[in-house]
Order: C-alpha cells, then sequence, then structure tokens
C-alpha cells in the first residue's frame, strides 16, 4: 500500500483580506455565491492576489485536479493499493476515497471543491464520503496514517531514479509520498523535517501530475517484481 500526499496543495478558498477585490466580487457575483465561499484561483484573481503572503504557492486548484486524476484512475488504485491525501496550504486535510471518480471538467472540479470545503464532505450527505476535510496540521495528518518511511520527492533533494526509490519503498509495509500540489517553489522547511529522505528524481522542476503518474507506474512495477 503507497500512501501518496499532496503537500502543500494550493487549494482553498479565497482569504478574507481579498474578498473585497473588484475581480473576487465579480466573479462570485456572476455565479451567485459570496466571495469566501469560491475557491483562489490565480487565472481569475492574480490582480488581487499581488502581495498575498506566499502567494507564488497559491490559487492553482488545477494542479490538486490533475494529480486527483492521474493517481485516481491507476491500476494501483483500482485495486486498492494506493491511499490519497490532500494537505493544502490553509492547513486542511482532505481525505480521498479509492472509489472516487471526479470530474474531468476543471469548471466542475472547483464547484465541487467549493461544496467540499463549505459542507466538510461530498457528498454532504448519504453514506459514505467520497471525500472528507477536516482541519488538521500536516504531522497530525502523518500520525493518523503511520507511515513506515516517509520520501519527499522535491527538485532540491539528492539526486535518485524513482526505480530506486520505488524499489526501496516496496519493500515497507506502509510507506508515504510527499509531492508538492503548488507551482514553483521549494518546499517548506517544516514539510521537509517530516521527511527521513528528499529525492530528486529530474535534473529540472516536473509538473506535480506528471510526477504522480511517473510514482505511481514505478511503484507498481517494483510492488510486481517483488518475489
Amino acid at each position: 500500500m503507497l500512501n501518496l500526499i499532496l503537500v502543500e496543495a494550493a487549494l482553498e478558498t479565497v482569504p478574507p483580506a481579498i474578498q473585497h477585490h473588484p475581480s473576487v466580487r465579480r466573479n462570485a457575483k456572476r455565479r451567485g455565491k459570496k466571495p469566501a465561499e469560491t475557491l483562489l484561483d490565480r487565472s481569475l484573481h492574480h490582480a488581487a492576489m499581488r502581495g498575498l503572503p506566499r502567494g507564488h504557492k497559491r490559487g492553482r486548484p488545477d494542479i490538486v485536479h490533475f494529480c486527483l486524476l492521474e493517481a485516481l484512475g491507476a491500476p494501483l488504485n483500482r485495486e486498492g493499493n494506493l491511499r490519497v491525501w490532500v494537505h493544502t496550504i490553509g492547513g486542511y486535510a482532505i481525505e480521498v476515497a479509492p472509489e472516487a471518480r471526479l470530474p474531468r471538467d476543471c469548471r466542475r472540479f472547483n464547484s465541487l471543491m467549493e461544496q467540499l470545503f463549505s459542507e466538510g464532505r461530498v457528498p454532504p450527505e448519504g453514506g459514505k464520503p467520497l471525500m472528507r476535510l477536516s482541519r488538521m496540521s500536516l504531522p497530525a495528518l502523518m500520525e493518523k496514517i503511520g507511515a513506515t518511511r516517509i520520501v519527499a520527492l522535491t527538485s532540491h533533494g539528492k539526486p535518485a531514479t524513482l526505480e530506486e526509490v520505488c524499489r526501496d519503498l516496496a519493500e515497507r509495509a506502509n510507506p508515504a509520498v510527499f509531492i508538492g500540489a503548488y507551482p514553483s517553489g521549494p518546499m517548506e522547511e517544516d514539510t521537509l523535517a517530516l521527511a527521513e529522505e528528499a529525492v530528486s528524481i529530474y535534473p529540472e522542476a516536473l509538473e506535480a501530475w506528471v510526477v504522480t503518474s511517473r510514482l505511481i507506474y514505478e511503484f507498481e512495477r517494483a510492488s510486481s517484481s517483488r518475489p
């Protein structure tokens, strides 16, 4: 079983500091929502986001969307050998059920995430939720997962191949991997401190969804080759 954690994810509702900005209010009014009920999205709120703390890491829900589509559609997940979690830059943990099937359309995905932030779960009522949101620190989430080894994949880490990384992870009972689900920049020191190892799998920075896809494929290969 592999635990994939999308860390420092650029997924959040519009923060109070910019809820009165014209671009934010205009988008919210057009959609019949309050500004606080809408997702922060750089493609819509670029002007409003100037000056936001850690602004270079925020407002990209599409990154989480692409990563989740790659992960949930993979054979590793379909066979029950993958658990996916999202930990947002705002300090929320999202547990994603393996059977969740997300919309392919970005606008529908964003609406689903707005519902998740509003209701705390998707669907809001009924049986087992496909996604559940809770306020939780990353250390608390990792304690809950109980990972036997944690590896952070970052362009600022020690060079190694994914084949080497996954061969080691496949030998562990409950390994976990951090992938940064944000546009640019290094992982925060507090995040890296939770990992036993920080690894760079390519000389240049790669998109998070590319890393997600390659990680899962190599872990599938490593797991299938075990005696």
